[in-house]
């Protein structure tokens, strides 16, 4: 399935996709205190659901400040942080 990009809209609760807004391209931030992004399944601009993996990567992004997965350098990030 294609995936697309989210921005998380800064007030709502960052594991709710009711957070996100659709996001024509790539954000330009990749770590930081805050969540900035999340690469996921494209549901159009209103996708229904995130995937147990996608909030586990927005927790661990929030508590290591680091995009996530952040395993091994050379994998995907599908959530990205901002200052």
């Amino acid at each position: 399935m294609a995936r697309a990009w989210y921005s998380y809209n800064g007030i709502g609760d960052p594991l709710l996709i009711a957070s996100y807004i659709f996001a024509p391209i790539k954000p330009a931030c990749l770590n930081g205190v805050n969540i900035c992004s999340i690469y996921t399944p494209n549901g159009g601009p209103n996708p229904s659901v995130l995937s147990a993996n996608i909030r586990n990567y927005i927790a661990n992004t929030l508590s290591t400040l680091v995009a996530q997965p952040d395993a091994n350098p050379g994998l995907k990030k599908y959530v990205y942080g901002k200052n």
